[in-house]
């Protein structure tokens, strides 16, 4: 069996015949090498299929799907709110987030927030290239940019306040309640004090220090994304 992972976003169902788009199919013949009648994988949120090539023509990729690989997951939600930040360091970051199991990004426009401009659409394509990397099905949304009063209205979670003034070290799981966790991530500059005072008020919410060290802001997501999976698993 191929390890070659593609996400598909159209239904997947046995012995469907289907092609894949033209950046698909260059990677698939020109990168990968793969021919007609060799396999590989298609995957979406509904599970996980190996498929066969059955021509190249023209570049196109026409493939039939052969047998299930893997049926659909239910994964824990596990939210990252963060500030946007310099490109080249961002992408590192969702790539990284991707890997450790996020299931959904919310970039937000902090006071201090340096970088208000975001393309989601890079984005998008990061996460589809981390999660075909790391074996996930599920592939994280990304929601438009908002300013943190309206996230946090519009949002029942159990909120990770990532804060260098808290004292607290530990996550209570047992305060959890039946709904997503959050990790919110400052803009470089740090949380403003009344963005503090805001998250301070918000009604579940655990404040979280995670290093003695100021972290920059894609070592602090990992550190916490990493804290909180152990802490959940």
């Amino acid at each position: 069996m191929s390890n070659i992972r593609l996400y598909f976003s159209d239904t997947l169902s046995e012995n469907m015949t289907s092609r894949l788009d033209k950046s698909q199919s260059h990677y698939l013949t020109k990168v990968m090498r793969v021919k007609e009648h060799e396999v590989f994988s298609l995957f979406n949120s509904n599970g996980e299929w190996e498929a066969k090539v059955l021509s190249t023509t023209k570049g196109n990729v026409e493939f039939r799907l052969i047998k299930q690989l893997r049926k659909k997951e239910s994964p824990k939600d596990l939210w990252l709110a963060f500030s946007p930040i310099k490109a080249n360091y961002q992408n590192f970051m969702i790539q990284k987030a991707t890997e450790l199991g996020i299931t959904k990004f919310f970039p937000i426009i902090f006071d201090r927030t340096v970088v208000r401009k975001i393309n989601n659409e890079r984005l998008k394509k990061i996460v589809i290239e981390a999660s075909e990397q790391s074996n996930r099905l599920n592939v994280p949304l990304i929601e438009k940019a908002q300013n943190l009063k309206n996230f946090l209205k519009s949002n029942s979670i159990n909120l990770i306040f990532t804060d260098l003034n808290s004292k607290n070290k530990k996550i209570d799981k047992s305060k959890f309640k039946d709904k997503p966790i959050c990790i919110i991530i400052g803009p470089e500059g740090d949380f403003s004090e009344n963005e503090r005072n805001e998250i301070l008020s918000f009604e579940d919410i655990q404040p979280l220090k995670i290093n003695e060290n100021i972290l920059r802001s894609e070592t602090a997501v990992i550190s916490a994304i990493s804290i909180i999976n152990y802490v959940i698993n």
